[in-house]
């Protein structure tokens, strides 16, 4: 990127001389997303450089399909939906825009694109997705008053139109055409199983037909207005999905969720809020899970993300920031390159728990500089437990996200715009590690992120041979280590050695999200704690504070099951609260080479000592070694 980046328009706008216009970002622009600011201004920069990606995505797809007429199936050529969106842009240019600006116009145009050119088959077949753009050319029509009648796919009997909705017709055939017409006004959807009339208000539902909601919320000026859709079969994040229509009492709850997340955004981030009102076109309802937030999105869907309902505005409003950050980066990424294609997982990330290649690692920090700004603004803003959960989550992630940062700068893979980006990131992040938070959840912050990152060692790090077979037998001999130990870490590999429990962490958010009265808040997690999922008594007992009990329950995890990586790190927990410094320091620090040297001691050794006590002797020796 020499100065600005660049991306092409669509064929319908031109500039003098080449016949071609270049989207071009500016530096300035370019350093104000980096750093998480711009407003809706940048935003919309980003849109209209979209929206001429996916025109170009379409017009190209439309002419690979022309040479193979057999990709259109039973569906007419897809040159006549083409017409039929020429007549739209026409007429009524504003409804095309909406179409274009559909999150999964993008995916559709993204996904049947690899299909045809790889001739590969999806989740159906071909000509099912070829046909697609007849449906949001018959979405554009229909939202510009057109007359017109077109053919349109049918799955599981459901023709999907596009930002309106879908009807539902009785289907021999899991793959079958649907007719639409408009005429008079009326708009008809018709097959072998009968015809559904639009309803007037295209967002309600009718009988056989399923709108799709808009949830438009308000506060301090600022509105944000957004579907909740569970119907698009391009909504998800790979292969196509069915409708899973969600009950009233659900959206419901999505509503009044979403209202008061709106309103502490609004409140404490303004210039977020503009942007989000300019880039966020769709929510969609993901899985409950428990005691956790899962949310997902991919560039290809700029405007939307996948999101599990969370149990409070907080989380959702944290949530929102961390999926429109990776919206944000990933409209930047059509327009420049930050860093050079490098598929290797070796990157260390506290929001993983595998190891990352470049590219997420960069989606991971910005989506969690994201984060941390949100928790920022609620902790200096709230009060009573709220504030304590949101210094305690400002506190975490900041440190988290600069670690990151930190190697992620240092990548020879990243470009020059990659760097600046970085530096942006950092500029903003490296001031909030110096405000203060409550010592006591400054430490609950530190122990959580030792207690993943030695977690992800543990299964992911394999130390060398030779000297885990050098440390046994110097255990065995039961004198000083005399096995030279180097420092360095081998690559990571993407195969883990066990599983990953991250109930410490759940019972932790539990406790501080309950009550700022530490009795209440331990009462609660005592009735709570068992439906927390993975979670042990060894667990809770570290969750409440309860050390001494922690590390006799984690001991009695090991003497039954060995290998299991979240009894050795919550061993660790529990000594380094104890002030058992040695073994502490070990099992946090290198819990790879405890565990593998504990595997190669006989049975018989092993009945005379403990993990403790070997974790003990390897934390004095790496200690006194300069290793730790």
């Amino acid at each position: 990127m020499s100065g600005e980046g660049v991306v092409p328009v669509s064929p319908d706008q031109h500039e003098e001389g080449d016949g071609l216009t270049l989207h071009r970002l500016p530096w300035d622009d370019f350093d104000l997303i980096a750093r998480g600011a711009g407003g809706a201004r940048v935003v919309r920069r980003l849109r209209r450089a979209e929206r001429s990606r996916r025109l170009l995505l379409l017009r190209a797809l439309v002419e690979e399909t022309m040479k193979s007429p057999e990709l259109a199936g039973p569906l007419p050529p897809p040159d006549d939906a083409w017409e039929l969106l020429a007549r739209v842009q026409e007429n009524a240019p504003a409804a095309l825009d909406v179409v274009l600006a559909h999150p999964y116009t993008g995916t559709w145009a993204g996904y049947t694109t690899r299909l045809v050119r790889n001739r590969i088959t999806g989740a159906c077949p071909t000509w099912m997705h070829v046909g697609h753009l007849h449906a949001l050319a018959a979405a554009a029509a229909i939202r510009a008053g057109l007359d017109f009648q077109t053919r349109i796919p049918l799955w599981n009997g459901g023709a999907i139109l596009p930002t309106l909705g879908l009807a539902r017709l009785a289907a021999d055939s899991p793959w079958s055409v649907a007719r639409v017409c408009r005429e008079h006004g009326r708009v008809e959807v018709s097959g072998e199983g009968g015809t559904v009339r639009l309803p007037t208000a295209v967002a309600a539902d009718a009988p056989g037909w399923w709108g799709i909601p808009r949830l438009t919320v308000r506060a301090g000026g600022r509105e944000l207005s957004v579907h909740l859709d569970d119907l698009d079969p391009y909504r998800g994040l790979y292969e196509p999905v069915p409708p899973q229509r969600i009950e009233d009492t659900e959206r419901s709850a999505w509503r009044a969720l979403l209202d008061e997340a709106w309103r502490l955004i609004a409140a404490h981030l303004p210039d977020t809020a503009d942007a989000l009102s300019a880039g966020l076109d769709a929510i969609v309802p993901g899985p409950l899970d428990p005691f956790r937030i899962s949310s997902s999105s991919t560039g290809e869907a700029f405007g939307s993300a996948i999101i599990s309902r969370p149990p409070d505005a907080a989380g959702l409003a944290a949530t929102l920031l961390h999926e429109f950050h990776h919206i944000r980066l990933g409209g930047l990424l059509h327009l420049t390159r930050l860093h050079d294609a490098d598929p290797r997982e070796r990157f260390y990330t506290p929001w993983r728990d595998d190891p990352r290649p470049i590219a997420g690692v960069m989606q991971g920090a910005y989506a969690f500089f994201g984060v941390t700004a949100c928790w920022r603004a609620i902790a200096r803003a709230g009060t009573g437990a709220g504030q304590r959960r949101a210094s305690f989550e400002f506190a975490h992630w900041r440190e988290q996200t600069w670690r990151v940062l930190r190697v992620l700068r240092a990548a020879a893979a990243l470009t020059p715009a990659g760097r600046r980006f970085t530096d942006g990131i950092a500029e903003r992040l490296g001031p909030w590690r110096d405000e203060p938070v409550p010592a006591d959840l400054g430490a609950l912050a530190r122990a959580v992120g030792a207690d993943h990152y030695a977690g992800w060692r543990l299964r992911h790090l394999r130390p060398d041979p030779r000297t885990v077979t050098g440390l046994a037998e110097d255990w065995l001999a039961g004198g000083r280590p005399a096995t030279p130990w180097p420092v360095t870490d081998r690559p990571p590999t993407p195969v883990p050695d066990g599983s990953w429990s991250r109930a410490r962490a759940d019972l932790v958010r539990l406790r501080l999200s309950t009550s700022s009265d530490a009795r209440d808040a331990s009462s609660a997690l005592s009735r709570t704690w068992s439906s927390v999922p993975d979670a042990t008594a060894a667990d809770f007992a570290y969750a409440s504070g309860r050390f001494v009990d922690a590390a006799r329950a984690y001991r009695a995890e090991l003497a039954a099951n060995a290998d299991r990586p979240a009894s050795w790190v919550g061993l660790g927990l529990a000594l380094s609260e104890l002030g058992t410094i040695p073994a502490a320091r070990a099992l946090l620090r290198y819990p790879e080479v405890v565990r593998a040297v504990y595997r190669r001691i006989p049975d018989r050794a092993r009945t005379a000592s403990t993990p403790e006590d070997l974790a003990s002797w390897i934390g004095r020796f790496t200690y006194s070694a300069g290793g730790l």
